[in-house]
């Protein structure tokens, strides 16, 4: 069974669409977290804004596109420079980040990681007439990406490590740890950063550490980033199937061979199972 990790930069407006699908293990660049002077570089001249401008018309898809969008563009474009200036303005008066950055995110480029082994479903609702034209957009590179890449054999015990690179692999052998769970450990927190770097752009795996044990140390833990991090584990795998009676007294058989047994990753145990189980934890997420 393929697992496939995927970095996405998308517009931050349609992050609610993205969260929906409930077999992605997800996390993203978080607003409590950026510092309000790196979300403005950021967004620079290079504010999001819609791929389409559809006129308006009766339920969720817009209608045929603006004769003349000159107007609305404008309008976008200097409400972003107005979401700019007030974050500028709330930060001086020495506003947390948390709330200040919030005004900026419908003009935002976002960044998450996705880690699944169900993909399916995702393109055929996003890669549709019927989805919103930036979750589209999203969908179609998403599968060109996942088509274009090579997936890499593992055994089991072995971990596919997000945001570990060939650089990091020479951590294992070195005295900066002795542990054998290091590099599982420094790929969860970058995860949960969404990056190979710290929020101040360096790369620290004595930051990434600290930052993994601050995580399932928090009351309650964060697990999440935890999900990416996972090995090859065949027993995964629901069997048999659910016997019910519909709501029109129909009786239904539900087959569970495509579902997993444990969290949402087919034929492979994350290191949030592991971590939970050593704990006396009992999601099992």
């Amino acid at each position: 069974m393929r697992l496939t990790t995927m970095e996405i930069r998308f517009h931050r407006f349609i992050l609610p669409q993205l969260n929906s699908h409930r077999v992605f293990s997800r996390n993203s660049s978080s607003s409590r977290a950026i510092p309000v002077s790196r979300q403005l570089a950021n967004l620079g001249d290079q504010r999001a804004a819609p791929l389409s401008w559809p006129a308006e018309k009766r339920g969720m898809q817009g209608g045929l596109a603006l004769e003349d969008p000159t107007e609305a563009q404008a309008i976008w474009h200097d409400l972003g420079k107005v979401a700019t200036e007030a974050a500028e303005a709330l930060q001086a008066t020495g506003l947390h980040k948390s709330v200040t950055n919030r005004v900026l995110e419908p003009f935002m480029w976002h960044t998450s990681v996705v880690t699944s082994t169900a993909w399916g479903n995702f393109f055929l609702q996003r890669d549709s007439e019927l989805a919103q034209p930036e979750v589209r957009a999203l969908a179609q590179a998403m599968a060109v990406a996942l088509a274009g890449s090579t997936p890499r054999q593992l055994r089991a015990g072995e971990w596919h490590l997000p945001y570990v690179s060939e650089r990091d692999a020479g951590l294992a052998d070195s005295p900066f740890d002795d542990q054998p769970d290091l590099l599982p450990r420094i790929s969860a927190a970058r995860c949960a950063r969404t990056s190979y770097l710290t929020h101040d752009g360096r790369s620290d795996p004595s930051a990434d550490l600290k930052l993994f044990d601050k995580l399932i140390s928090a009351d309650p833990p964060h697990w999440s980033p935890l999900e990416h991090v996972a090995t090859p584990w065949p027993e995964n795998r629901a069997q048999g199937e659910l016997r019910f009676t519909d709501r029109h007294g129909a009786r239904q058989e539900l087959p569970l061979t495509h579902l997993p047994r444990v969290g949402n990753l087919l034929g492979w145990r994350s290191l949030r199972t592991e971590v939970e189980a050593a704990q006396g934890a009992r999601t099992f997420t």
